[in-house]
């Protein structure tokens, strides 16, 4: 009820009105834009290997991102995966090179600069992607006409995917500044929705037709519901920190003496492991894809290199599982330094009870931050695991409840929302600041 008294509130508040109308538009034209196709390819082909058996799990993750673009290769069929990419590049760049850490520590203009090199980052993984889907996965769908040169073909598909991919950027970055929430996050999120009909008419049909059981069925539905619950604890799950501030006497005032915490959250790291794993383990399919099919390397990917519910898949998934939770340890130990964190309470006259200011403050935050991590990425692994386990219980194959999908949506619903919170609270009391 809360969160309906939320929306309420906006929609009758106009200044937020007006930037919720925003927001839809621009997403509607994402989903325009996800049916404009590009030129030269054979889309009723690439929609049968979409449908087969056998399909890259990595191209089934970017057309789930993509809202459907990549399965009808649409000129938005990279979809904003290239902008996230050099997001997460130029985040690593900040930690390893001195000089982008001291720009991004500069204030407003250090992060513009950097944001601006996030952008051409963003054009050139675009066309280096465009590049390697149209020459590698989407050679054998290309519909050239005779006697035309193949090269120049190739560029142009590449360009026009880059071009789609920079307009996404432009259009999150509108979304962010004069709409709600997360303008990227929200394109991600559109992509996942806009497949859920489409995941509703492949099971349906086979509930009533037979093909999948009845009771089936409803096991699907209680560990989706399940599951969404258990995302919303663990996104919302975070280890308090007490922090006791010392008093000061400055001239006749005195200053700090208040209660407060550190907030550490459970999954500190995001999605962005996920994004990391993926993008390791799915390498190996899409090299097995290039050699001919039932050649002895093709099937050896396809038997011990593939998610799949087969035993001989086993080391491989807990492979992908352990690359997880490193990824989930190396990206959180980049966002929150605890020898920062101690420095900064100790400069500010802050402490935690019965612990010592400097290195015991940092040591302790560090312990403290190995445990929640650890529930994290075991949470980001099941998570990623998860239509693998579905499909074991269920026995119904291609379940299509996507962990990674579900995470992603229900972060970003939570986010906005907190959003829409924050300016109601601070419309209301925009009178007391003068």
């Amino acid at each position: 009820m809360a969160i309906l008294d939320t929306l309420r509130n906006a929609w009758t508040t106009k200044s937020i009105r007006n930037k919720i109308i925003f927001t839809l538009l621009m997403l509607l034209i994402f989903r325009v834009g996800a049916h404009i196709p590009v030129p030269f390819i054979d889309r009723d082909a690439l929609q049968q290997m979409f449908q087969g058996e056998g399909t890259a799990t990595m191209m089934m993750f970017l057309n789930t991102f993509s809202g459907g673009a990549l399965k009808n290769f649409s000129v938005f069929a990279l979809s904003i995966i290239p902008y996230v990419t050099s997001s997460i590049i130029m985040n690593l760049l900040t930690v390893v090179i001195p000089a982008l850490g001291r720009l991004a520590k500069e204030g407003d203009d250090g992060r513009r600069k950097i944001t601006q090199y996030t952008r051409y980052g963003t054009v050139i993984l675009g066309f280096v992607q465009g590049m390697g889907f149209t020459v590698g996965m989407m050679r054998g769908f290309l519909t050239v006409p005779q006697g035309a040169l193949m090269i120049p073909t190739y560029v142009l598909i590449a360009l026009v995917l880059t071009a789609g991919t920079a307009f996404l950027m432009w259009l999150g970055e509108q979304i962010t500044e004069k709409g709600v929430g997360n303008g990227i996050s929200l394109i991600i999120f559109a992509g996942i929705v806009a497949g859920i009909p489409d995941v509703v008419k492949n099971l349906v049909p086979d509930v009533f037709s037979g093909v999948i059981a009845w009771y089936q069925a409803i096991l699907l539905l209680v560990i989706g519901t399940v599951l969404i619950a258990g995302v919303v604890f663990v996104q919302e799950g975070q280890r308090k920190i007490p922090v006791q501030y010392a008093k000061r006497v400055v001239g006749r005032k005195v200053y700090g003496g208040q209660s407060t915490h550190i907030p550490l959250k459970v999954n500190q790291a995001g999605v962005i492991p996920l994004i990391f794993g993926f993008s390791i383990i799915n390498f190996p399919m899409i090299i097995g894809s290039w050699f001919p099919q039932g050649g002895r390397a093709s099937e050896f990917i396809g038997t011990w290199l593939t998610m799949s519910a087969k035993l001989e898949a086993i080391p491989f998934l807990l492979f992908f599982a352990f690359l997880i939770v490193f990824f989930t340890y190396f990206y959180t130990g980049i966002t929150f330094n605890p020898v920062d964190v101690a420095d900064n309470l100790k400069k500010h006259g802050g402490f935690i009870p019965g612990i010592r200011p400097g290195r015991p403050t940092s040591d302790y935050l560090s312990k403290i931050l190995t445990r929640v991590t650890l529930a994290g990425g075991v949470f980001l692994a099941a998570i990623a695991l998860l239509p693998i386990l579905i499909q074991v219980v269920t026995n119904i194959e291609n379940a299509q409840i996507g962990g990674t999908s579900l995470l992603i949506v229900v972060s970003v619903a939570l986010d906005t929302m907190k959003q829409l919170e924050s300016q109601l609270l601070q419309r209301n009391y925009s009178g007391f600041i003068k």
